[in-house]
């Protein structure tokens, strides 16, 4: 028999069924995001899903429990394991907010994300500049440091930006506000993209970071919060002229030039 397409992940030392399992799991659940699999209808049976992914029975019911515990799937007696509706999937897991940006017609979603920004990180940015304190403020300086290697290819300029944003949302002290940093970052990667792309540029404005930075370091908290509220306001502008530029057309190509 063929190797299955996993069976590489099997000779790792770490324990097999986690990573397999997770390998299945992310397969299963780009598709059901993408709409491969309808809500209403039954993934396949275990013995296809073990044919195709060439691993055992144990892996693909870790991986079923992991879709039912994000709320994508259920199990039913007689019925199998049913595709849920979205208004069931927890939309704040970040693999299932990865799993939606493989959808076609992606920016209205990103979109989407731009708006949960807006409600989020002006907020955190008022907070930690209430908050702050040394080591915090060290964390967001380190961002734009970053940001400036980024600008001299000394490093990635989207890791560099998402981590900026994820050290203001630390320096808020709160720990809701930081557990929100898997769904700001799955949101600034793709969007950042696709911004730069439509600004011409590959790089994110540093001055406009910065002037973010001075805010929260002179403890200003409504300058930071307007000043992180124009910077994503800038950002949903250009998304909106994307969208409108690629209304109709192939998002897959749009991700393809953006990244």
């Amino acid at each position: 028999m063929s190797a299955g397409p996993f069976e590489s992940f099997a000779r790792m030392d770490r324990p097999k069924h986690t990573n397999l399992a997770h390998q299945v799991l992310n397969e299963l659940g780009r598709r059901i995001a993408i709409g491969e699999h309808a809500p209403g209808i039954a993934l396949p049976p275990e013995d296809d899903l073990i044919r195709e992914f060439g691993t055992s029975r144990t892996v693909i019911r870790e991986a079923v429990k992991m879709l039912t515990a994000k709320g994508l799937v259920s199990t039913r007696p007689r019925r199998g394991t049913i595709v849920l509706p979205e208004s069931n999937w927890n939309l704040a897991d970040a693999d299932i907010l990865d799993w939606l940006l493989h959808r076609r017609n992606v920016l209205p979603l990103i979109l989407e994300f731009v708006e949960i920004r807006l409600a989020i990180e002006p907020v955190a940015a008022a907070l930690a500049a209430r908050a702050i304190d040394a080591s915090l403020l060290e964390g967001i300086r380190d961002g734009i440091r970053r940001m400036q290697d980024a600008a001299n290819g000394d490093d990635n300029p989207l890791d560099a930006d998402i981590a900026f944003h994820v050290a203001i949302l630390h320096a808020t002290r709160n720990r809701f506000f930081y557990s929100l940093r898997y769904m700001i970052e799955v949101a600034l990667r793709f969007s950042i993209r696709i911004s730069n792309q439509v600004k011409g540029v590959s790089l994110a404005s540093i001055e406009e970071h910065e002037r973010i930075l001075e805010a929260i370091a002179a403890g200003d908290a409504e300058l930071a919060e307007s000043r992180m509220r124009t910077l994503i306001l800038d950002a949903r502008e250009l998304l909106e002229r994307a969208n409108e530029l690629r209304n109709g057309a192939d998002d897959g190509d749009l991700e393809a030039h953006a990244s």
